[in-house]
């Protein structure tokens, strides 16, 4: 088996010291988000791993603060600077050629500073209304559905720049990296939480990352690098808020 691209999609999606040499050429780079379920797996059990003991050393509102800022560390903030310049692009009221220009802009507006905050801000409350039950599965499926959607909306969208970072992520179209990502995401939700509470969840990811990619999609015509990783942000939301809700309404 290939590795080489499974250590490309890891050395891109974390800040893991993946040495360049594992990592092949630029074939192997954009065979990448095959793997990026597995990737997304993985940093679900770092995180979960990085909980418990947190949870074992400080009182579990502090350790979520601390949970949160490992998961933004792990990745290096990049689906965070995404989200960022996504929001300040979004609600500019500005054309489609105009939003892709402040797309491209490094510094971050209202909007995008706002975006971060409110959604930092929902995690942490999401964690800590979760069920201690659920809390270790929920964790673990957070990433991971945040990186399934990664493959499928840029095999899905068409990119909407004429060229760009992630340009490469739509280059490798075929049904079967669609499959085996919402495949991954279905069995690990449904062996974690139930058949129907991971049923009910995989639908609700499966639902927004279809309604993120549709409104990008009407708003500057297909995907970019920052609306990835936007919508990986919004995406890592839905395990827990799912969970949330039928916990609360006595569902779970």
């Amino acid at each position: 088996m290939n590795l080489k691209p499974f250590f490309s999609a890891l050395r891109f999606l974390t800040i893991l010291p993946i040495p360049e040499s594992w990592c092949g050429d630029e074939t192997s780079f954009h065979k990448s988000p095959d793997w990026y379920p597995l990737v997304g797996l993985l940093i679900g059990i770092l995180m979960v791993i990085v909980d418990l003991f947190l949870c074992w050393l400080l009182p579990m509102p502090v350790a979520s603060v601390l949970l949160i800022l490992a998961m933004i560390a792990i990745s290096g903030a990049l689906h965070l600077d995404g989200l960022a310049d996504s929001a300040d692009a979004f609600f500019s009221s500005r054309g489609r050629e105009r939003m892709l220009e402040i797309m491209k802009d490094s510094s971050a507006g209202p909007m995008g500073v706002t975006a971060i905050v409110l959604v930092l801000l929902l995690k942490l409350m999401l964690l800590i209304a979760l069920p201690l039950v659920w809390r270790w599965q929920v964790i673990l499926l957070m990433p991971l559905a945040g990186r399934c959607v990664l493959p499928v909306i840029s095999s899905w969208l068409p990119y909407a720049r004429s060229n760009g970072t992630a340009a490469f992520t739509n280059s490798q179209f075929g049904w079967m990296r669609l499959t085996i990502a919402l495949m991954i995401l279905l069995i690990t939700s449904l062996v974690l939480l139930g058949w129907n509470s991971g049923l009910l969840v995989t639908v609700g990811v499966c639902f927004s990352g279809w309604l993120l990619s549709f409104y990008s999609q009407r708003k500057i015509g297909g995907f970019t690098g920052d609306t990835l990783g936007a919508t990986c942000e919004l995406v890592e939301l839905l395990p827990a808020l799912g969970v949330v809700i039928l916990a609360h309404q006595g569902i779970m």
